[in-house]
């Protein structure tokens, strides 16, 4: 198991901003290298979907509800991935989940999870 270490979230209002960091801090760089790393979200009576992810050396891949706003960016010296949150909605509230993906597409290949944290987005 890789833990990984997420920071920031919280409240914000319409219209602000919010980052969210995962560590993988157990992973050595070239390790985490080969993995797609992404967030997630998940709202009350919602599936999980896909906000942004990122390989090296790839274009990032972005949810369409999030596409000019959030930005995605990875530290591989790090072995972090951020997600810079701008324009936020009050549609935007949900558990976000950092994820490490390697492999076939999804429900195929290995993945790590965060433990989630709260974005909040609400005047």
């Amino acid at each position: 198991q890789v833990p990984l270490v997420e920071s920031g979230g919280g409240l914000a209002q319409p219209g602000g901003s919010l980052r969210l960091v995962c560590r993988a801090a157990r992973m050595i760089t070239s390790e985490f290298r080969t993995y797609t790393v992404g967030w997630y979200r998940q709202a009350p009576g919602k599936q999980r979907e896909l906000v942004a992810s990122i390989l090296d050396y790839v274009s990032p891949n972005y949810g369409d509800s999030v596409k000019g706003r959030f930005t995605i960016s990875r530290d591989n010296s790090r072995k972090t991935v951020t997600l810079q949150m701008n324009s936020l909605k009050p549609e935007d509230t949900a558990v976000y989940y950092c994820n490490l993906h390697r492999g076939p597409p999804p429900p195929g290949g290995q993945d790590y999870w965060g433990q989630g944290t709260q974005v909040t987005v609400s005047s």
